[in-house]
């Protein structure tokens, strides 16, 4: 949701001008996450020293876009923009309004008082802001925003002025904050008590650390140091009262200290000390500038001190990793251009021919028909055993695991649950030793997912990470798992990530039933199939200016329902959502054997349906279905094989499809889909990349 994007310059001369670029260049990267307004914080001021320590922090926010800040920036008067700072820490955020509507003062940074002297931007939702808003107020501290973010800078503030020593660190202060936050959340923090230095911490929400330097890095390894105190804070208050039952800077003991962050200690340093660090939600803001990249883990707090990076944890848990690898990112800039189309969904929907064979790529070996997927090698034998499989997701990925239930079923024999993340949730499902559980989520953060994971993970089941991310909390957090390999999707709407989850998922069915005689004809068809499908897929995108026509006669229609059954309940569920994500038009994706049941009462002359008919095992029924619309007086588009003369017959408008195996013929049926709601966005005028209300990584519940 929120992007977050933090750039520190240590020992390297940068511009205040070259500084506000970096951060206004980060936060475009970041667009595509969505958001309503954004803004910056940097040292403000007209001298390039920070030795005082109480050299202003100014910030910059604005409602809208991006470039409705940047042209904001270009306003301000009495800032030098040519004052060069060898040592310099920016903040920059797009907000994503949860608590508070869209405007410059919800906007953040948010700041810990009028003079500044803390600023945070936050990611996620603290689930425990009125407490900590109504014990603050208590002590005195006032309030200006409606956010739950500006709980985390007071209370930082509170820290500070209630300290027990004036050499407190500033990573000491924020691991003590940390500690009273319930809920999720990703955070940068500046402060004028410690110019030059960026602390920053994460849980359920993502933040990576991108490091550039000239010299040689002294380690691919950053240690990690533990602390045994835990330091807790009663935020409570008395209903009868106004005083505090504050424990401030008491551990479990009593103690009034934590034990000393020492920053000469568990330290990243380089040959050299001029450094650049970028903290980042998202790896795309950080590739243009380097790739190697920490992914911080959920409590780690990682502080800059003297171009110095050091990583802290309160104390050890089971399964903690002792350091924090320095990865090498294999994304290239060019990936997240839009190139020479309009968007980057039309963009996404053009690569899937290359993004679908990529998914495949290295796995699967169309002369021996066999299939590897090497991240799940190791747990096969234990899959055999398993009594079933739940697959578990959110939105697209959840249509994913829909499109694919039938041939898991039908290639391993085991039931197949598919689950919304949240209602699993909801209901506390019960989860065995002996399931198998799939979560499946384009970024690997998604907070539904990864919570149900968490859940199924405490009861012992095996877990397993079908993501396009590559070090995303899912990703980390299953036993083991597939990377779907679509390449980057910036788009809102996910289009190419749910051909290749469909697409993978196809695949780790083929690898379990491998060892069937009984079935071996029918692997080697699906195999086939998926050999053809990037060729099939052109085929379909070359129909983009006929269904382009279909959108000029569609797209001032206020709703549109969309039938289909068998493995294309999936097709119009995707398709549905596909629609109302990014053009506004109510649909509704209906699985055309409930038609009776109800649907059929919205049928009539005025309103476009869409039929998705093919010519597998239901192919009976589905007639039986379009008979019933036509008999309505309705006109239906029906999207069908290009050689089903029978279907046309009674359809008002076709889209003809190439013919596959049953069981993928999904992936080429959903295409047009995916074309006719971007052509009805652009016809309606609305940005296709970034709907109003929607983020690309839903990382609060």
């Amino acid at each position: 949701m929120c992007g977050i994007f933090a750039y520190l310059n240590y020992c390297v001369p940068r511009t205040r001008r070259e500084i506000l670029e970096t951060l206004i260049k980060g936060l475009q990267r970041l667009e595509y996450r969505g958001y309503d307004s954004a803004g910056v914080g940097i040292d403000g001021g007209n001298e390039k020293t920070w030795e005082n320590k109480l050299h202003p922090i100014q910030l910059i926010k604005k409602r809208g876009k991006v470039k409705a800040l940047e042209e904001e920036i270009h306003k301000q008067e009495d800032a030098d923009l040519d004052i060069e700072f060898d040592i310099h820490l920016g903040i920059a955020h797009t907000r994503w309004a949860t608590h508070g509507a869209p405007s410059s003062l919800n906007c953040h940074p948010q700041r810990s008082d009028k003079n500044n002297e803390f600023v945070v931007i936050h990611n996620g939702i603290i689930t425990n802001y009125k407490d900590l808003k109504k014990f603050l107020e208590s002590k005195g501290y006032e309030f200006e925003s409606d956010t739950d973010t500006e709980s985390i800078a007071k209370l930082v503030k509170y820290m500070y002025d209630n300290r027990e020593s004036d050499d407190i660190t500033f990573a000491t202060l924020v691991e003590r904050v940390t500690q009273q936050l319930e809920g999720a959340f990703a955070i940068v923090l500046k402060s004028v008590h410690y110019p030059g230095e960026a602390v920053g911490s994460r849980r359920g929400g993502p933040l990576l650390i991108g490091v550039r330097s000239e010299h040689r890095l002294s380690t691919d390894h950053i240690p990690v140091l533990y602390h045994s105190a835990d330091y807790r804070m009663d935020c409570t208050l008395d209903a009868k009262s106004t005083e505090s039952k504050s424990h401030l800077g008491k551990d479990k003991k009593g103690s009034c200290s934590l034990p000393r962050v020492d920053s000469t200690t568990c330290l990243f340093p380089v040959e050299e000390k001029a450094v650049e660090y970028y903290f980042a939600s998202d790896a795309s803001a950080v590739i243009e500038h380097t790739n190697r990249v920490i992914f911080l883990e959920d409590d780690d707090v990682a502080a800059v001190v003297d171009g110095h990076l050091s990583i802290h944890r309160i104390k050890r848990r089971a399964g903690d990793h002792p350091a924090r690898a320095i990865q090498t990112l294999q994304l290239e800039l060019q990936q997240i251009m839009k190139g020479n189309f309009s968007s980057f969904m039309q963009k996404e929907i053009f690569e899937q021919p290359e993004s679908v064979l990529n998914s495949m790529r290295g796995r699967v070996n169309f002369d021996d028909y066999a299939v590897i997927l090497g991240g799940l090698q190791d747990h096969i034998k234990e899959i055999l055993r398993c009594r079933r499989l739940i697959l578990i997701a959110c939105g697209t990925s959840y249509h994913a695991g829909v499109a694919t239930r039938q041939v898991l079923e039908e290639l391993t024999e085991l039931p197949v649950m598919v689950e919304l993340a949240s209602d699993f949730l909801d209901r506390n499902t019960p989860v065995f030793r002996d399931d198998v559980c799939f979560f499946i989520s384009q970024s690997g953060e998604t907070a539904d997912t990864l919570m149900a994971l968490r859940y199924c993970k405490e009861r012992g089941a095996l877990t397993v990470g079908i993501t396009n991310t590559v070090g995303s909390s899912i990703s980390r957090e299953t036993d083991c798992g597939v990377h779907i390999n679509a390449g980057p999707e910036i788009g809102v709407a996910s289009t190419k990530a749910y051909t290749s989850q469909f697409v993978s998922l196809v695949m780790f069915a083929l690898m379990m039933c491998e060892d069937r005689i009984s079935i071996q004809e029918r692997r080697k068809e699906i195999i086939r199939g998926l050999k053809s499908l990037p060729d099939l897929i052109k085929e379909i995108l070359t129909m983009d200016e006929e269904i382009q026509t279909l959108a000029r006669e569609l797209y001032q229609q206020k709703s549109v329902l969309i039938m289909g059954r068998g493995y294309h309940y999936a097709t119009c569920l995707e398709g549905a959502l596909k629609i109302k994500e990014i053009t506004y038009m109510h649909s509704e994706g209906i699985l055309a054997g409930e038609l009776k049941h109800g649907p059929l009462a919205l049928v009539d002359k005025l309103m476009p349906v869409i039929m998705v008919i093919m010519r597998d095992h239901t192919y009976t029924k589905c007639q039986s279905a379009l008979q019933q619309v036509v008999a309505r007086q309705g006109r239906p588009i029906v999207i069908c094989d290009k050689d089903d003369i029978e279907t046309m017959k009674n359809a008002n408008r076709v889209i003809k499809v190439p013919h596959t195996v049953d069981c993928l013929q999904g992936i080429l049926s959903v295409i047009p889909l995916q074309l006719l709601s971007f052509h009805l966005a652009v016809l309606r005028g609305y940005d296709v990349d970034c709907p109003r209300n929607l983020a690309k990584s839903v990382t609060v519940e």
